[in-house]
C-alpha cells in the first residue's frame, strides 16, 4: 500500500484520494501496482488487497495490447501523457472507454513511480451522441417539412388542371393521360404524407409494452413466408406506459420488419425482443425517473458501413426497393414520446434500442 507519513497533510491528501471520483493507481518502477484508490476498485471491480503487487498488464490492457509498452516508456522517459476516448478492456473482459493520464513520479529519496488518473466516459459519450441524435433528427425533419410544403402547393395546382383538362377533352382515349398525371400527384401527395408523418400524439394512453411486442411479434411471423424465429425475453417488472399505441406499434414494426428483411432466407436467423427498465436514465440532456428499453436485435449480416451513422436520415436504406423512410418515421415517433432510436450493427449482430421514458414528458404538449 501506499505510505503515508502521521500528520494532518497526508491525512488529508489521503482523504481526498479516497474520494475522488476518478480512479488513481500508482504503480512502482517495475509497473507493479503499489495503490489503487476506491474509485479504481469500483472501475476495475475488483479489492486492492488482492491487486497490490500485481502486473500493470494484469489490471490495465488495450484492444491493441500497447499499455505495457506505452507504460514502460513513460517510465524511461519522464514524459507525461494523455489518451483521449482510449478503448479499456477489464479484467472481467467488460470494455469501457475512459480517458486516461499516465505521470511519472520522480523523488531523490526514492524510487520512481508511475501514477495513472482514468476518467470513466461512456456516459458523457452516450449523452453527446443522443443528443446529437436528437438534433439529426430535428434538423432533418424541418428541412423535410420545408421541402414538402414548397411541394404541395405546385402539386395540387397539377391535379386540379388535370382535371379541369380531363373535362375539356373530347377524345376519350386522352383521358389515359389525364389520368396518369393524376395518380402521379396523388402518390407523391401520399408520399410526402409518409415522410412528414403525424405532428402531435393524438391519443397517448396507459398500455403494458408487452402487448404491443407481441400483437408486431405476431404480426410478422404471419407476413413471413419463411421459418423465422422471434425469441422474446421480457422484463415483467416494466409499468405500463404512458404512450400512442399506433405510434409505437408502427415504429416496432418498422424495425421488425427490418430485421426480418436482414435475414432473408437464413433458416438459423433469429430476431431477439428484449426489454428492461432503467432507473435514473439520462436521454439527451433530460433525465428520468424510469425508462424502458426495448431492444430488437437480429443475426444478420449488419447495416453497411457507410450508412451506419445517417441510417435515420430520410430516404437512406440499405434494402433493395425499400424507400428510406421507416426509420426515420420510427426515430421522429419515439423522439414525440420524449424518447430515442439508437443503433449498433456489425456483421452477425445489429441491435436497434428504442429507450421510452415511463412518464411521457410530451403527453400533455
Amino acid at each position: 500500500m501506499l505510505m503515508i507519513n502521521d500528520n494532518k497533510s497526508s491525512v488529508y491528501s489521503q482523504r481526498v484520494l479516497e474520494n475522488l471520483n476518478s480512479a488513481v493507481l500508482l504503480f512502482n518502477p517495475d509497473l507493479q501496482l503499489s495503490y489503487m484508490n476506491p474509485a479504481a476498485e469500483m472501475l476495475f471491480q475488483v479489492s486492492a488487497r488482492h491487486m497490490v503487487g500485481k502486473e500493470a498488464s494484469d489490471l490495465i490492457c488495450c484492444p491493441m495490447g500497447k499499455s505495457q509498452s506505452h507504460l514502460s516508456h513513460a517510465i524511461e522517459s519522464g514524459h507525461p501523457f494523455t489518451e483521449r476516448e482510449l478503448s479499456l478492456v477489464l479484467p472481467d473482459n467488460r470494455h469501457v472507454t475512459v480517458d486516461c493520464t499516465v505521470t511519472p513520479l520522480t523523488d531523490r529519496d526514492s524510487d520512481a513511480g508511475l501514477l495513472v488518473e482514468i476518467q470513466k466516459i461512456d456516459r458523457q459519450l452516450r449523452i453527446s451522441k443522443e443528443e446529437y441524435l436528437l438534433a439529426q433528427n430535428k434538423a432533418a425533419r424541418e428541412l423535410v417539412r420545408g421541402l414538402a410544403h414548397e411541394i404541395k402547393n405546385p402539386l395540387g395546382g397539377l391535379r386540379g388542371s388535370a382535371q379541369l383538362l380531363e373535362r375539356e377533352l373530347e377524345d376519350p382515349s386522352l383521358h389515359e393521360y389525364t389520368q396518369i398525371i393524376i395518380d402521379e400527384a396523388d402518390r407523391l401527395q401520399a408520399l410526402l404524407n409518409r415522410m412528414l408523418g403525424p405532428n402531435k400524439l393524438s391519443k397517448p394512453k396507459r398500455v403494458d409494452i408487452h402487448l404491443l411486442l407481441e400483437r408486431v411479434r405476431s404480426l410478422v411471423l404471419a407476413e413471413s413466408d419463411q421459418n423465422l424465429h422471434i425469441d422474446r425475453d421480457y422484463d415483467p417488472s416494466i409499468p405500463e406506459l404512458l404512450v400512442d399505441s399506433d405510434m409505437i406499434i408502427q415504429v416496432l414494426l418498422n424495425i421488425v420488419r427490418n430485421a426480418a428483411l436482414a435475414l432473408g432466407d437464413n433458416d438459423h436467423g433469429r430476431i431477439i425482443l428484449k426489454s428492461r427498465i432503467l432507473r435514473q436514465f439520462t436521454i439527451g440532456n433530460q433525465r428520468h425517473r424510469l425508462v424502458a428499453r426495448i431492444g430488437i436485435q437480429d443475426s444478420g449480416p449488419g447495416i453497411p458501413e457507410d450508412i451506419r451513422e445517417k441510417i435515420f436520415y430520410p430516404m437512406v436504406t440499405a434494402s433493395e426497393g425499400g424507400m428510406g423512410l421507416g426509420l426515420s418515421i420510427a426515430q421522429s415517433l419515439i423522439n414525440q414520446h420524449g424518447g430515442l432510436v439508437e443503433c449498433s450493427s456489425e456483421p452477425g449482430k445489429t441491435l436497434f434500442t428504442v429507450l421510452l421514458p415511463v412518464e411521457n414528458p410530451n403527453a400533455n404538449k
